[in-house]
C-alpha cells in the first residue's frame, strides 16, 4: 500500500533510518513528503505519464521523491551517479525528462550537466547553485495533502551499460487508482517480498546496495508499502552491514555476491562478533554466485539464503531457497511465473541438460520494451514470442535452471565456445584475488585466446611469479581450455556497485586496435 495508506496507520513508526547518520523518515513523514512532490511536479506542469529523472547517492529523500513521482503518475528513472556525464545526459534525454533532481554530493557532476539540460526543471538536495533550486526549499511550499488526481506511476529504469549504451526498460503504466490492499500493489516487489519471503509490517529490511538499481528500489518499496521498515547503508561495508542487522534487529536483506565474497575475504573474527539471530531472509541476485561462495556463506549463516534470477525488465522470476540450493548446487532456480525454453541460435528447443539462450514464456514475458529501440527488442523476442535476457544456460530434469554466462561474454578460440564465468568462479577463490575478469582477446592463429585480469589482495604481489600460480591454480581445478593463457594485474576493476562487472571497458582495451571489435 502507499504511504497515504501507511501513513495514518503507521504514523511515527520508522519506515526509513539511514545507518551511517541515523537520521529518520517516518510512515507519516514519507506520505507527508511524498505528497508535497507531488504538488511541485503538478505546480510544473507534469502530467499523468511525463518523466522525472534523479540522480544521487543513498540519501533519506530518495524514497519521498520515487513516491512523489509514484503517485503522480509520472514515469520515474533513478540514475547511477557513478556514469559518465555523456552517459548520465543521454538517459535523460532519452526518457524525455521534465524533472531532474540531484544532491549537493554532486554537484560537480551538476555543474556539468546543467548546460545539457535546457528546458528541464532543475532540483538539488542539501543545497542549490544558480541552475539547480533547492527542492527541500521548494517543496517545503507545498500542502502536505495529496494531489486531486493520484493515479499509478511507475519507474523506467535503465540497464547498467555492462554490453553496451545502457538502455531503457519501460512498461505501460495503467495510471489507475492507487491500490488501498496489498494483494492489488504492483509498486515495487510487494507480492514478492509478501508471499516469497514472509514479509509483513513487522519486517525489518537491511538495504546495503546502491538504491537506483532496479533489486533496492524494488525491494524498499515493497517493503515500504507493507508497513516494514528499510535500514538503508550510505555505501556497503562488511562491519557496518552486520553491525546493522544487530543493531536494528533486521529480519530480511538483499546481496550481490561480491558482498558475500567481501564478507568471507575479511578478518576471521567478523564470523562470531554480531549477534545475527534476527536474520530471518537473505536474499541474492544480480549476478551467480560461484558455488564455494554460497557453500561457506549457508554455512556461515544457516539455510537462510534465498536466491532469484530475474532482470530490470522483469519478463520472468526464477527462485530457490537453501534447501533446493543445496540439493541442486549451482542452479538459480524454477520458474515462479511460467516455462522456460532453452533455445539454441536458431531458437529451436534445445534438448534437456544442453546450453542455450534463456527464454522467458508467461504472464510477464513480453510487458516491457527497450524505450526508443525498437531493434533491441524485437532481438530479446524469439520467433515463439518468448523473451530473453541474453543469458545462456541449461535446465536439468527436475526443471532447475543454471545460468552459464552471458551470450555477450561468450569467447571463441579455435571453435571452441569458451564461458568466462567458470573461470571467473575458480580465481576468486584464490587467497591472493580481490576480484578477477575474464574475456576473449584477439589470437591470430585460434581467433581469440582466454585473458584474465586480476585485481590483486595485495598490489605489491603481482608480477610474473603470481602469474604462474594462479595460472596453475587454474589448471588444476578447472579444463585447460578455459584456463587464461595471460594474465594482467589491475589496482582495481570498473564494478558497478550492485556487483555487475562493466567488462566490456576491459574488454574493449585489447580489441581497440583490431578493424572489427567483437
Amino acid at each position: 500500500m502507499h504511504p497515504g495508506i501507511n501513513g495514518p496507520k503507521f504514523k511515527d513508526k520508522p519506515a526509513i533510518i539511514m545507518a551511517g547518520s541515523g537520521e529518520v523518515i517516518t510512515h507519516q513523514e514519507l506520505n507527508e513528503l511524498s505528497n508535497q512532490g507531488a504538488q511541485l511536479f503538478r505546480s510544473l506542469g507534469l502530467k499523468p505519464g511525463d518523466s522525472l529523472a534523479f540522480m544521487m547517492e543513498n540519501h533519506k529523500l530518495f524514497f519521498p521523491i520515487a513516491f512523489a513521482a509514484y503517485r503522480s503518475g509520472l514515469k520515474y528513472t533513478a540514475i547511477s551517479w557513478r556514469l559518465q556525464p555523456s552517459e548520465v545526459e543521454y538517459i535523460v534525454s532519452d526518457c524525455n525528462a521534465k524533472v531532474f533532481i540531484t544532491s549537493k554530493f554532486l554537484e560537480e557532476s551538476a555543474k556539468s550537466l546543467s548546460k545539457s539540460l535546457q528546458g528541464v526543471h532543475k532540483f538539488m538536495l542539501d543545497g542549490s547553485t544558480d541552475d539547480f533550486k533547492s527542492f527541500e526549499t521548494e517543496i517545503s511550499k507545498m500542502p502536505v495533502s495529496a494531489i486531486e488526481d493520484e493515479c499509478q506511476g511507475a519507474a523506467m529504469l535503465y540497464s547498467s551499460g555492462t554490453t553496451g549504451k545502457p538502455k531503457g526498460v519501460s512498461r505501460e503504466i495503467n495510471l489507475s487508482p492507487l491500490p488501498y490492499k496489498a494483494e492489488d500493489d504492483d509498486l515495487g516487489l510487494t507480492r514478492v517480498v509478501q508471499g516469497l519471503y514472509s514479509a509483513n509490517e513487522d519486517s525489518i529490511y537491511l538495504s546495503p546496495a546502491p538504491l537506483y538499481h532496479s533489486a533496492p528500489m524494488g525491494f524498499n518499496t515493497g517493503f515500504l508499502a507493507l508497513g516494514a521498515t528499510s535500514i538503508i547503508l550510505e555505501k556497503f561495508d562488511p562491519d557496518v552491514a552486520l553491525s546493522a542487522i544487530e543493531k536494528y534487529k533486521v529480519t530480511h536483506s538483499q546481496w550481490v555476491p561480491t558482498m558475500f565474497v567481501r564478507f568471507l575475504k575479511s578478518d576471521s573474527e567478523i564470523y562470531s562478533k554480531y549477534d545475527l539471530s534476527s536474520h530471518q531472509i537473505a536474499i541474492h541476485a544480480a549476478a551467480p554466485c560461484p558455488v564455494e561462495v554460497k557453500e561457506k556463506m549457508i554455512d556461515w549463516w544457516g539455510p537462510i539464503i534465498h536466491e532469484y534470477y530475474a532482470g530490470t525488465e522483469f519478463n520472468g522470476f526464477v527462485a530457490c531457497n537453501s534447501e533446493e540450493w543445496l540439493g541442486h548446487k549451482g542452479t538459480v532456480g524454477k520458474s515462479l511465473l511460467g516455462p522456460i525454453h532453452i533455445l539454441d541460435d536458431d531458437q529451436n528447443e534445445v534438448p534437456m541438460g544442453e546450453e542455450g539462450t534463456i527464454y522467458f514464456e508467461g504472464p510477464t514475458a513480453n510487458g516491457f520494451s527497450y524505450h526508443n529501440d525498437k531493434e533491441k527488442t524485437k532481438g530479446a523476442t524469439s520467433k515463439q514470442g518468448y523473451t530473453t535476457l541474453g543469458d545462456i544456460g541449461y535446465l536439468d530434469d527436475e526443471g532447475y535452471l543454471y545460468l552459464t554466462d552471458r551470450k555477450a561474454f561468450m569467447i571463441i578460440s579455435g571453435g571452441v565456445n569458451i564461458y568466462p564465468k567458470e573461470t571467473e568462479d575458480t580465481l576468486i577463490m584464490h587467497p591472493k584475488v580481490s576480484d578477477v575478469a575474464v574475456f576473449g582477446v584477439p589470437n591470430e592463429e585460434m581467433g581469440e585466446e582466454v585473458k584474465a585480469v586480476v585485481q590483486p589482495a595485495d598490489m605489491s604481489s603481482i608480477g610474473d611469479d603470481l602469474e604462474a600460480e594462479l595460472m596453475a591454480y587454474c589448471r588444476d581445478n578447472i579444463s585447460h581450455v578455459k584456463c587464461p593463457k595471460s594474465i594482467d594485474f589491475r589496482e582495481e576493476l570498473p564494478r558497478h556497485p550492485t556487483g555487475k562487472l562493466y567488462k566490456r571497458l576491459l574488454k574493449d582495451e585489447y580489441w581497440k586496435d583490431q578493424s572489427s571489435s567483437k
